[in-house]
């Protein structure tokens, strides 16, 4: 029996030979093809600064530092995201303070974050889950009212589009990702995109072990540089990222009409804002009257993988003991978690693909039914 995957990265014969060459050049760590990326990056997004990191963590730890977040601050972080999310904040010596999402669309709200506030908080960071943009013109209103920058983890959401224009330039900062799932992967690597100046030079200060120039270092820093090499793989990868996005509307849309009426499962909801996802993920809401562990149970059986990504963080066993979280103290996140789950979405999916998937869920939905 076949099985078909949650993920897998499209990649062709054109990484192997732009890595071989990158290899026989005899320059393999940071360097032009790297800058050329960046500028790739920056002409897409529409910013004046993009800055290749080792990985997605990498990324979202150097912005953070950047925006002067220290011990005894305070960083709200949305319960339902990645584990790093809320990592690069202790990182930092500073307090993750966890806030509830939206049931609809899985992100925080900005009602929810300004009621979270308190004169320690030092940034926000939001997460554009599964690949939806946050509404970041309200996002930016409550930076206008308060000052408290926020910082755009979008590392599941690159190639989506808020208002027609690509994620990366709503915020002051956004930090992304390219493991191997994401919309564009170099295996690893990540990249901050923002407009500001000093938090440009200060991720790239950060980026590279705090040097100013070589050898020069005016700041403590990390070893957060992209190689060459990924930024060779990542270059091609780049340069198909439209016609990514087009694959993957072209699933989530025959996936929204295959679901469409279905009393027992819910299909992605998609604000006006989000013109378009990057369908990182797409996400499935369970009805209450099916056992949704038994369903995935029953759809493994039959050859479709799922996710269930990602478990509230504060109830993640290090947090529970770091700060004393117990199950019922986000019980917005808690019950989207126990009645969501992603099911197979990638480029080079074929049409019987698409309908295995779309009935093995059905199906197992319908007999895993209380």
């Amino acid at each position: 029996m076949e099985f078909i995957p949650i993920a897998k990265p499209y990649i062709g014969p054109e990484e192997a030979e732009a890595v071989y060459e990158q290899i026989k050049s005899g320059w393999i760590t940071m360097g032009k093809r790297v800058a050329h990326f960046e500028q790739m990056l920056r002409e897409y997004v529409g910013v004046r600064h993009a800055i290749a990191f080792s990985d997605g963590t990498a990324a979202l730890h150097a912005a953070l530092i950047a925006l002067g977040v220290g011990p005894g601050d305070e960083v709200l972080v949305p319960s339902l995201s990645y584990v790093s999310s809320a990592n690069v904040v202790v990182f930092c010596g500073a307090k993750p303070v966890f806030v509830e999402e939206d049931e609809q669309t899985f992100n925080v709200a900005p009602e929810t974050i300004r009621k979270a506030i308190t004169p320690k908080t030092k940034a926000i960071i939001t997460v554009d889950l599964k690949g939806l943009p946050v509404d970041y013109d309200a996002m930016s209103e409550v930076f206008a009212d308060t000052g408290i920058p926020i910082l755009a983890d979008s590392a599941e959401s690159f190639g989506a589009r808020y208002k027609h224009k690509p994620v990366g330039g709503q915020a002051p900062v956004h930090a992304f990702s390219m493991f191997a799932n994401k919309s564009i992967t170099a295996g690893e690597g990540g990249f901050v995109t923002t407009d500001d100046n000093e938090l440009a030079r200060k991720c790239r200060c950060i980026c590279n072990q705090g040097q100013a120039e070589r050898y020069v270092h005016v700041m403590i820093g990390h070893n957060y540089r992209l190689t060459d090499m990924a930024a060779a793989f990542a270059i091609e990868q780049f340069k198909r990222v439209e016609w990514f996005m087009a694959q993957k509307e072209q699933i989530a849309a025959f996936y929204n009409h295959a679901f469409e009426g279905n009393a027992l499962l819910t299909v992605p909801h998609v604000p006006a804002y989000a013109t378009r996802p990057s369908w990182y993920m797409y996400c499935l809401r369970v009805a209450h009257e099916v056992d949704r562990d038994v369903m995935i149970r029953l759809m493994r059986e039959q050859g479709v993988d799922h996710r269930l990504s990602f478990p509230p963080i504060p109830l993640q066993p290090i947090y529970r003991e770091m700060y004393g979280y117990k199950p019922g103290d986000f019980p917005v996140a808690e019950a989207i978690f126990q009645h969501f789950v992603d099911i197979p979405i990638w480029v080079g999916m074929t049409s019987s693909d698409m309908e295995k998937v779309s009935e093995v869920v059905a199906r197992s939905a319908e007999q895993a039914r209380r």
